[in-house]
């Protein structure tokens, strides 16, 4: 198992936590920035009971709340969306949708998301996680490289364009 030390680069500013119903929409907005074939909002709304479902939230220097705003003003900057299921005896974990505002990329954001879903899972009792990615996402490939995930198969034609998707797989 691959560890990973706690990330302070992406600095004290940034929280994670789990979403909540008033994170839904700025949450859709960096959904369709960041792909070109977005989740429909139904599909957030779906997922928010899962303890996978996680936000990066922003402490406005000017505002000392904590709390999210609706809307993208700003103040949750990413997100990834991780559940457990049944896989044949044994719980699976799936990291099925991770993104971070364009503007705050190359921050750490998005591994301390995936850290945290990844404590999510391991919590449920999963015994492995899986995911996809675009064979094209070298950035994100290497990301779930540097967690353990290794490639275990391709699934041809996976994106509405044809691109192909990795399935990258990491053992508890």
């Amino acid at each position: 198992m691959t560890t990973v030390a706690p990330d302070e680069a992406s600095g004290p500013d940034v929280r994670i936590r789990e979403a909540e119903r008033a994170d839904l929409l700025a949450v859709f907005h960096i959904e369709q920035e960041a792909f070109p074939q977005p989740w429909p909002f139904s599909a957030f709304e779906r997922f928010l009971d899962e303890p996978g479902f996680l936000v990066a939230q922003v402490r406005d220097a000017e505002d000392s709340r904590e709390t999210a705003t609706v809307g993208d003003d700003g103040r949750v900057v990413g997100y990834v969306v991780a559940d457990v299921v049944p896989n044949h005896g044994e719980d699976l974990g799936h990291v099925k949708d991770i993104a971070v505002a364009e503007e705050r990329r190359s921050e750490g954001i998005g591994r301390r998301l995936l850290q945290r879903a990844l404590t999510a899972l391991a919590a449920q009792n999963a015994a492995s996680v899986k995911l996809e990615v675009r064979e094209s996402n070298d950035g994100a490939m290497d990301l779930y490289r540097r967690f353990g995930f290794e490639h275990h198969g391709t699934l041809p034609g996976y994106y509405a364009n044809g691109e192909d998707a990795l399935v990258m797989v990491r053992e508890f």
